[in-house]
């Protein structure tokens, strides 16, 4: 029915659109209502390795694990005691100066490792209105949400336990898709030429 719906919507905004007029995005989808992100082509590896666990369904068996109001909601496989030494999903930083941790910024997570290697994993979405700059070049920015914070709004406000993990699951269905520029631009984000 979503696949439908989503047809629907993309043949009303986008009239006889070719795939030249379209751009893949990730559709987050969660019991609470979907996320859109823009995955940035200047961090290529962390880009491509999401596009594959996507893709491969990784994501399928996972959910939002640690919410924090005012701080991330924070997806994929979840943080272990002995932290990510042993992950094969390891993937070295990215860092770009032109991303920096603003609401909506998606990023990678990791363990406290010397090298600032990312769990490829694992993924977070800020929620802080006023950004979270102490994470500016500790943390490897690969993408924005552009559509769907009043959802985060929603993910991070939900009953936790003491390890901020929400007491009702919040399963993750993610899958990349084509939509064109307008409905992109109508969310008010600018596509980076």
């Amino acid at each position: 029915m979503r696949k439908f719906l989503l047809a629907l919507l993309l043949g009303t905004f986008g009239g006889c659109t070719t795939l030249s007029d379209t751009y893949q995005v990730v559709q987050i989808s969660t019991r609470l209502g979907d996320l859109y992100v823009w995955l940035y082509e200047e961090v290529p590896v962390h880009r491509q390795y999401f596009i594959d666990l996507t893709n491969s369904g990784y994501f399928d068996d996972y959910s939002f694990n640690r919410v924090i109001e005012g701080f991330v909601a924070q997806g994929g496989c979840p943080d272990t005691p002995e932290g990510f030494a042993y992950s094969i999903h390891l993937l070295e930083p990215e860092f770009r100066p032109q991303l920096r941790h603003v609401y909506g910024t998606f990023a990678a997570g990791r363990d406290n490792n010397p090298g600032k290697l990312s769990a490829g994993c694992q993924f977070y979405v800020v929620h802080n209105a006023n950004g979270i700059a102490r994470l500016d070049d500790n943390y490897t920015i690969y993408g924005f949400v552009f559509s769907g914070m009043e959802v985060v709004d929603q993910i991070v406000a939900v009953e936790t336990d003491e390890s901020d993990e929400p007491l009702e699951t919040i399963s993750l269905d993610i899958n990349m898709i084509n939509i064109t520029r307008a409905e992109i631009e109508a969310s008010g984000f600018r596509i980076p030429e």
